[in-house]
């Protein structure tokens, strides 16, 4: 079970790696899934020496009961020919196989409990890979609605956080306003002044006629009471 536990930390740290310096989901995605696949490849060869190595315990075990069999077979045989010393050399000879053979068969078990879970456990990888690949689609899918997300929240924080343009744009206006009620302010001072001008020049003049008339009158009486000299006061 090491094998998978590595490969495990080594996905992790490659899926961690990829998502720190991934700015393109979809790419980001179909490299998971060659790295996935690759470590796919390396675990069926663990998986493949494991049987191996199993299949060579379960012959080493065949083997060694074949030869306790064998052995026994011969000290039978010796027993027979009334030969007592090599039934007990045959005997001893089946003892060790028997020893050595229960040692493998106790091997050759672990091995093939271990390579069983090592078969599920692969089975499960291949399982995840194969509904990763189903889910790419629709995580590519999410990661590209999520982008455009994020871009429409920051452009509206963005509007909604640039208020100092939109302050000094008021600002600008409030003192355009001001500018144009001045200007208004001037033009009307400066009629006033004008019509003002215009009713003094008018009065003026009023009162200029006023006086002529006066003393063309008191001329016009006053040569009515000089005596009439006429021409007789001008004749030698």
């Amino acid at each position: 079970m090491g094998i998978f536990s590595r490969l495990k930390t080594l996905i992790s740290s490659n899926v961690n790696d990829l998502i720190s310096k991934a700015e393109n989901p979809e790419k980001m995605l179909n490299q998971l899934l060659i790295e996935m696949n690759e470590q796919l490849i390396e675990a069926k060869r663990a998986v493949a020496l494991a049987i191996a190595d199993e299949k060579k315990l379960e012959r080493e075990t065949l083997n060694h009961q074949e030869q306790v069999r064998a052995w026994e077979q011969k000290a039978i045989l010796a027993v027979k020919a009334q030969k007592d010393d090599l039934a007990k050399e045959a005997l001893i000879r089946k003892q060790e196989y028997e020893k050595t053979c229960l040692e493998y068969k106790k091997q050759w078990d672990g091995q093939r409990a271990s390579t069983g879970q090592l078969k599920e456990a692969l089975r499960e990888l291949q399982s995840k890979i194969e509904d990763a690949q189903r889910k790419k689609n629709l995580l590519i899918a999410r990661a590209k609605r999520a982008e455009a997300q994020e871009k429409i929240q920051n452009t509206i924080s963005s509007i909604s956080g640039n208020r100092s343009a939109f302050n000094a744009f008021e600002r600008i206006s409030q003192k355009v306003d001001q500018m144009e009620a001045r200007a208004e302010a001037s033009k009307e001072l400066e009629d006033l002044s004008a019509d003002s001008s215009l009713e003094k020049r008018f009065a003026e003049l009023e009162k200029s006629g006023s006086s002529a008339d006066l003393l063309l009158a008191e001329l016009k009486e006053k040569m009515k009471a000089l005596p009439e000299t006429g021409g007789s006061a001008g004749s030698p």
